[in-house]
């Protein structure tokens, strides 16, 4: 019997997005029904909405969350009704040539439900990067529901699904943070303040904050950036060599993506330093450098693809450290809202008035 639950839709390119009453199927073979009790704003809900993904729609927009567990599918023996979970968007099948060579943050066959979530006519909704949390209740594949403890507080664990791990993970697995490296994050948004609290938990001595807003600077320094940079009036790569006693970064972090930012990044690196650009670019979007600077400067040039997580591995820990007071979710939580507030708040994270609005149910 489908379940009749009230969720975010965004039936064309670039209209605002509505609430209406969905149909939610029981769970199948290896699927789970959630109870969503909270989920984030991100970036990449409004990238659906303006058609900048795909134009599969509508879509069931909402991806970054955390809820109870309320029934399970056939075959499906690690979770149970009553579990408390945070969802995340890539499951790894275990069979693809990534999983098979011991890469399964690089899987290439994520799992994601098998039956559509309708709309009440029977169109099929697109679910945003196979979730769909916008909702008072999800169908997911089993893989992409972590169980973590229950402790935590919705509206902070769920965010560890997308743009908190997206960061920290860029910052941790994918840049490799060691204890006495120097970094620099540009871009103090959700994702640059989660790579810039990994890097300090990894035990980075230096974590450079670049951003052209101050109070986004000053946001920075409460995650644990030990120096900041207002790059509107000042010059970031001679900024951060003169804070680097003129050599630069061992990690450079783009939590931006525009070509600006990541050649700023590909030059504030110490020599054989990495870059690591985990903002997401527009499509149409190039950058040009020099191939004897690319040749001479060595080093490596990195993507992050969600912070090259392992859900079941990482996500547990992140969870872990919050609650014992190491990483600070609380502090991404720049408001709480209701479903019917998702295209205000969409308006206030283009004008960078928010870390994160967060949807509680």
């Amino acid at each position: 019997m489908p379940h009749e639950v009230r969720a975010v839709v965004a039936l064309k390119k670039g209209a605002p997005v509505e609430v209406q009453t969905i149909a939610v199927p029981d769970p199948g073979p290896g699927e789970v029904l959630v109870a969503v009790q909270a989920c984030g704003v991100c970036h990449t809900d409004l990238h659906y909405r303006e058609g900048a993904v795909n134009d599969d729609f509508p879509f069931l927009l909402g991806h970054e969350a955390a809820g109870t567990v309320e029934s399970v599918g056939a075959g499906v023996t690690d979770l149970a009704p009553g579990d408390y979970v945070v969802l995340a968007w890539r499951a790894p099948c275990g069979a693809c040539r990534s999983c098979r060579r011991g890469r399964p943050w690089y899987c290439f066959e994520s799992r994601n439900a098998a039956q559509p979530m309708t709309l009440l006519d029977g169109t099929p909704l697109s679910p945003a990067l196979g979730i769909g949390a916008f909702a008072e209740k999800t169908l997911v594949a089993a893989g992409q529901a972590v169980k973590v403890d229950a402790a935590a507080r919705p509206e902070a664990a769920g965010l560890i699904g997308c743009g908190v791990m997206a960061g920290y993970g860029a910052a941790v697995n994918t840049g490799n943070v060691k204890r006495g490296d120097t970094v620099a994050v540009i871009g103090c948004g959700g994702v640059g303040n989660a790579a810039i609290a990994g890097a300090c938990l990894n035990g980075a001595r230096k974590v450079i904050a670049v951003d052209i807003d101050d109070k986004k600077l000053d946001v920075a320094e409460k995650f644990g950036a030990t120096h900041t940079i207002n790059s509107r009036g000042t010059d970031p790569i001679e900024a951060v060599r003169a804070l680097t006693d003129g050599f630069g970064v061992d990690i450079a972090i783009d939590a931006v993506g525009r070509p600006e930012t990541y050649k700023q990044a590909f030059y504030m690196r110490d020599h054989a330093g990495v870059l690591v650009q985990v903002g997401v670019p527009d499509p149409d979007m190039t950058v040009e450098i020099p191939l004897i600077d690319l040749f001479g400067r060595g080093g490596a040039l990195k993507s992050s693809w969600y912070g090259d997580c392992l859900p079941t591995r990482d996500f547990p820990v992140l969870i872990d450290q919050y609650l014992y007071g190491l990483l600070d979710l609380n502090g991404f939580v720049t408001e709480t809202i209701a479903l019917d507030q998702v295209e205000e708040a969409f308006g206030k994270m283009r004008r960078g008035e928010v870390l994160r609005s967060v949807v509680v149910l």
